[in-house]
């Protein structure tokens, strides 16, 4: 790599702001970072989850990018050939926010944001493959969204049906339940609806039960544990209740308990609810059910909340003990999960028995702890799995999974059951009215329905010359001209789908497209699989039912279209901390408490923020901010290069030997990889600036200018370069280095070097500790108590008196006791 011409001598004092824009200029001109296929060396694909283009890069980018590019830096040293990409997910509500705000297209509001945060990645120091960037709103991308929509629908995963959603009626468009605050819309305020809408869904159900199986990735146990839940696989029995209104199948994984079953409890949205409301409940059931029609699937499910419901006035038959029992409507039960009703067993069930107790409802035993007492409904439920009692020919038998194959298996002789296993996990609703985002690929013909839009007219694009209403309704609605076209089957006149994809579709399949992003035949080349899959994924935690669960997903559906071998997308995933506002609280500009990162740039250097926000916190937990923190890696790159390019340093003489200074460095070199390996950024920089106080010494000591002084002085400019590329980079220039120091391969450890020959072990003068001495690991017990009655801490104690007796543990105490 050629130097940079530099027109005045190098600065006495660190001067970051003349350093990094000159490197940074010299990075991206010789293209040290773009990446080249090397079959050679062993190939590492380092991802961190890409960013929206808001504008602007906040605190919160960096702690999430630093930390990583820093590991990607260190593992192309070690020899790998690092595939480090970046892209922008660049779909979504705020452009159009933004649109509806300023008056601006989307197109231009996001790509304006993208050129600027470029700039600010680029100062951020990271070794990022440019070249191989993309927006999500590419046509050329989302091209490829639409034909794997067309695909997935060939194949029966892409279905269109009515479903409850959160509807916005102002915004006169589908919300997710993340945008559902305090059942208003998140965007404009207005009182949610729910509403039944014909929407477009994707079959992940099919996968639920591979999804659930952890062992091609290595992902955090809290991570598997929020999927695992999300997914929620239960094993137990479907059970048929008559009703008024035809047979009602309930799902119940504790078919142990059906003779406790002492009213059954609908959902407000279930079909048969209408049916079975009696003339004199409808006004009442009529009142409850648009209620809850208000709320959201996550309000109604909080175990906090006041159990409402209402009688519908009908009665069921019990399937064994042929008792009538109460149907009820309650909105704790979701017409997503199971068969939207439950049977209600109130004295084995929290929430059964907190409703029972309220309405005054049967509350029946029938689980009892082994050698318990019966049943005091005061004390609330049982929920173990105990001795079954009160149940007829199953008494006796022991309660919860040791029973429940015995007992199914007598309802399915009974004709009134069957084994089921169900999940919580519903199919993935990627409908949004909305503009800003994929158009969804299909076209109505009045004679042949549905159809997918042909591969060869693909992307569907959106239209440019747009206008938002007021009401934010889809532009797309709007757009006859737009919606106008022709039915692949026939010819003749259809309209297009006015849906847009929701953008986790975007996110689900990227990391793939960085292999071929300006591909035109394919989403992506199939010739460099090789790089799959993602070897470390970094990114939020907040991720991980959606994004992380939607993409893994999607590359098992691409595995069997036979795009990809892969069953995961990546191979690891680690999770950063959030580093919060100095008040504790998640940084927000309504709070005052956010932190502009090119502030920080401008004030200290890319290199003091990147090596701040690796030192602040483990970067897995991340931590308030501190203002004042910053300083110490500020002061400690000063003195970095002090170390280099001061030709004395200040201070007394300091006694370290050669073999001292190699110890400190090799125990140093082989503490920062191991850190590197297993991602503990703030110990490697706590290590590094440790080193620098002991470089500091020996620069007053006889080991300056030894053979060793030069080993260390190259070794720790190795080791600083992941951390702080900019800095690295001058200083291994002004030595004489050749290329890069990026280029340059990570230093040795030698493991004879890494371990001291001496030891320092306690000295104890009649049981308590009065000094240290630091003797060879091989002394005699004679060369210990000489070394400890030599030292002056120690000789005070035993001056005058009589040493009794004197005892040695060899490398770890000497107690001399005296009279």
């Amino acid at each position: 790599m050629t130097k940079p011409e530099i027109a005045e001598p190098r600065a006495e004092r660190y001067n970051p702001h003349a350093i990094e824009p000159k490197w940074q200029e010299a990075w991206e001109r010789e293209g040290l970072y773009t990446f080249h296929e090397d079959p050679t060396k062993t190939k590492h694909y380092a991802l961190t989850m890409f960013p929206y283009p808001s504008g602007n890069l906040h605190i919160g980018h960096w702690y999430a990018n630093v930390a990583p590019d820093a590991h990607a830096r260190w593992m192309r040293m070690r020899g790998y050939n690092v595939f480090f990409p970046m892209g922008f997910d660049a779909f979504g509500l705020p452009a159009e926010n933004a649109a509806i705000k300023h008056g601006l297209n989307p197109a231009t509001w996001t790509y304006s944001n993208i050129n600027h945060m470029l700039g600010q990645f680029r100062r951020m120091g990271t070794m990022i493959d440019w070249s191989r960037r993309f927006a999500t709103c590419d046509p050329e991308y989302y091209r490829w969204n639409q034909w794997f929509f067309t695909e997935f629908f060939k194949r029966g995963l892409a279905y269109k049906k009515d479903g409850l959603v959160n509807w916005c009626p102002k915004d006169q468009t589908v919300l997710a339940n993340e945008q559902v605050v305090d059942g208003r819309c998140e965007r404009c305020g207005t009182p949610v609806e729910r509403r039944n809408l014909s929407q477009w869904y994707l079959k992940i159900t099919d996968y639920a039960e591979e999804l659930l199986d952890f062992s091609d990735t290595d992902m955090p146990e809290r991570v598997k544990l929020m999927q695992t839940n999300w997914i929620g696989k239960s094993v137990g029995a479907e059970i048929i209740f008559d009703t008024p209104a035809g047979p009602e199948t309930v799902f119940s994984t504790r078919p142990d308990t059906l003779m406790g079953a002492t009213f059954l409890v609908l959902a407000p949205e279930h079909p048969k609810v209408a049916e079975l409301t009696t003339p004199e409940q409808a006004e009442a059931v009529r009142a409850y059910v648009e209620a809850a029609g208000r709320k959201t699937d996550v309000e109604r499910q909080q175990e906090s909340g006041e159990k409402t419901g209402v009688f519908t006035g009908s009665y069921a038959t019990h399937p064994v003990t042929g008792h009538q029992i109460p149907i009820w409507v309650a909105d704790y039960v979701l017409v997503t999960y199971g068969t939207g009703s439950i049977m209600a067993v109130p004295a084995h069930d929290e929430r059964d028995f907190d409703f029972a107790r309220k309405f005054g409802l049967e509350i029946t035993e029938v689980i009892r702890p082994e050698g318990g007492e019966p049943m005091d409904t005061a004390q609330g439920p049982y929920v173990g799995e105990g001795v079954i009692v009160h149940s007829g020919e199953f008494d006796g038998l022991p309660g919860g999974k040791a029973s429940i194959a015995q007992i199914t298996g007598r309802l399915e002789a009974l004709g009134v059951a069957k084994a089921k296993t169900t999940y919580r996990l519903r199919d993935w609703l990627v409908s949004r009215q909305r503009y800003w985002g994929t158009p969804i690929p299909i076209v109505y013909c009045p004679e042949h329905g549905a159809q997918p839009v042909p591969e060869d007219q693909l992307p569907v694009k959106l239209p440019e010359n747009v206008e938002f209403t007021p009401t934010g309704q889809s532009p797309l609605k709007l757009d006859k001209a737009w919606m106008r076209t022709t039915c692949p089957v026939c010819g003749g006149p259809a309209e297009r789908d006015t849906d847009t994809m929701d953008t986790f579709v975007d996110s689900s399949w990227y990391m793939y497209r960085y292999l071929s992003p300006h591909d035109d035949q394919q989403p992506f080349d199939p010739a460099h699989a090789n790089l799959l899959p993602v070897d470390l994924y970094t990114g939020g935690i907040e991720h991980a039912i959606l994004h992380l669960l939607y993409s893994r997903f999607w590359t098992k559906v691409m595995r069997d279209m036979g795009l990809t071998v892969q069953n995961e997308p990546f191979a690891h995933l680690r999770n950063q901390g959030m580093i919060l506002g100095e008040d504790g609280e998640k940084m927000s500009k309504s709070r005052g408490n956010v932190v502009d990162p090119d502030d920080l740039v401008r004030e200290y250097g890319a290199d003091t923020v990147r090596a701040y926000l690796m030192f602040i916190a483990p970067w897995e937990l991340g931590g308030p901010w501190d203002p004042s923190g910053i300083n110490g890696p500020a002061k400690w790159l000063s003195r970095v290069w002090a170390l280099y390019f001061d030709e004395k340093a200040a201070g007394p003489e300091e006694k370290v030997t050669e073999g001292d200074l190699r110890y400190a460095v090799h125990s140093t070199l082989k503490k920062v990889g191991g850190d590197f390996e297993r991602m503990s950024f703030n110990t490697i920089i706590a290590a590094l600036m440790e080193l620098t106080n002991t470089l500091v010494k020996a620069k007053r000591s006889p080991a300056f200018g030894t053979p060793a002084w030069e080993e260390a002085l190259d070794i720790f400019n190795r080791m600083l370069a992941p951390v702080a590329p900019y800095i690295a980079e001058e200083i291994w220039h002004e030595r004489g280095g050749a290329e890069s120091v990026h280029l340059q391969p990570w230093p040795q450890v030698d493991e004879a070097a890494a371990v001291r020959d001496t030891v320092t072990i306690g000295v104890q003068v009649s049981g308590k500790v009065r000094g240290q001495v630091e003797i060879s690991k091989t002394a005699t017990q004679e060369e210990a108590l000489a070394a400890a009655h030599a030292n002056p801490d120690v000789a005070k104690f035993t001056e005058g008196k009589a040493v009794v007796k004197e005892i040695y543990v060899p490398g770890r105490i000497i107690n001399i006791v005296v009279r």
